[in-house]
């Protein structure tokens, strides 16, 4: 836990980053921003697709409505602030020159993005009045 908080507060403060160990090479750094910058896509297209569900479906029942674009919107928000939390590891690692931090959040945000997939599909064949 403590660990968390204070990768949180390297969130806002990156230069104490550097403090920590040796430069790694540059290219290193800079795919870790690229993969930051994925995360970050990835975030706000289930943002966007959250309001989507919300705003252009007013047909469907407002359960389901509410309920895929909760999941979407929710979605969104943890892979944004798990994209600055992993991009904050892998910096930290680089420059102490230690195996890449793992992760099971892509595992989990491909669960849930699946889940209301399957949910779509279920509102599309049963139809939207259900």
């Amino acid at each position: 836990m403590i660990e968390f908080v204070r990768n949180v507060r390297l969130w806002f403060v990156p230069e104490e980053v550097r403090q920590e160990g040796g430069t790694p090479d540059y290219r290193f750094s800079l795919a870790n921003e690229r993969t930051f910058l994925a995360w970050l896509r990835t975030a706000l297209a289930l943002i966007g697709g959250g309001f989507a569900v919300d705003q252009f479906l007013p047909e469907l029942r407002w359960g389901w409505r509410v309920g895929l674009a909760l999941a979407l919107l929710a979605a969104g928000v943890l892979c944004a602030l798990r994209a600055v939390n992993h991009w904050v590891r892998c910096e930290r690692a680089m420059r102490r020159g230690e195996d890449l931090p793992v992760s099971r959040f892509p595992a989990l945000l491909s669960l849930v993005v699946a889940v209301v997939a399957v949910a779509m599909v279920v509102v599309v064949l049963v139809g939207w009045e259900g």
